[in-house]
C-alpha cells in the first residue's frame, strides 16, 4: 500500500476525494489533476476544498 498512487478527485458537485491511480474511476467521478502519495492527495485536498458545501446549495446561498 505504500507504493500506490493515489489520484485527487471531484464529482460535479465539487466534492474532492481521492482514488487508487491504478483503478477505473466510479461514474461521475472526474481527476482533479493531481497525483501523489495518499497523504499527499490529502494534504491537496485539504488545501484545495475550503469550502464543504455541495456546489448546488453554495449556489443557492449566493
Amino acid at each position: 500500500m505504500a507504493d500506490t498512487r493515489f489520484l485527487v478527485v471531484r464529482n460535479d458537485e465539487e466534492q474532492y476525494s481521492i482514488w487508487a491511480a491504478d483503478r477505473d474511476l466510479p461514474a461521475g467521478w472526474h481527476d482533479a489533476g493531481f497525483t501523489g502519495s495518499r497523504e499527499e492527495c490529502l494534504a491537496h485536498v485539504d488545501e484545495v476544498w475550503t469550502d464543504m458545501r455541495p456546489r448546488s446549495v453554495r449556489e443557492q446561498t449566493a
